[in-house]
């Protein structure tokens, strides 16, 4: 529920064991262009309680979008398992996984899109 569903946050701690730690755009992850693209959403999540199946179903991690008619290309997104000693995975772009400890986080960044025209 990142990009598509922009849940509000009460809505996803009220159904969720989970506190919405994050949720901002990601300043400059747009491709330059005449028109720049626009930037993605960076959204992190600190999980409450043990035993949570976690999933993601995303795309544009491993190519970037591109840009069009000379934009250049948007920034890569990322999806990332932070463990509460500070470790970071990298979650990938289709996963799934069962979280052990309480107050890991995830933190999905989302990427942005690619420019349109060539600068003059």
């Amino acid at each position: 529920m990142t990009n598509t569903r922009i849940t509000n946050p009460e809505v996803l701690e009220q159904r969720y064991p989970v506190m919405l730690r994050q949720f901002s755009l990601r300043t400059g992850s747009g491709g330059d262009g005449k028109c720049r693209g626009g930037d993605g959403v960076v959204r992190e999540m600190k999980f409450l309680k043990d035993g949570i199946q976690v999933g993601i179903l995303s795309e544009r991690r491993a190519f970037q979008p591109y840009g069009m008619a000379g934009g250049m290309p948007g920034a890569r997104g990322k999806n990332l398992i932070i463990m509460p000693d500070g470790r970071q995975i990298n979650f990938g772009s289709k996963n799934s996984m069962l979280l052990t400890e309480p107050g890991t986080k995830i933190r999905i960044l989302t990427p942005g899109g690619g420019g349109y025209g060539a600068l003059q």
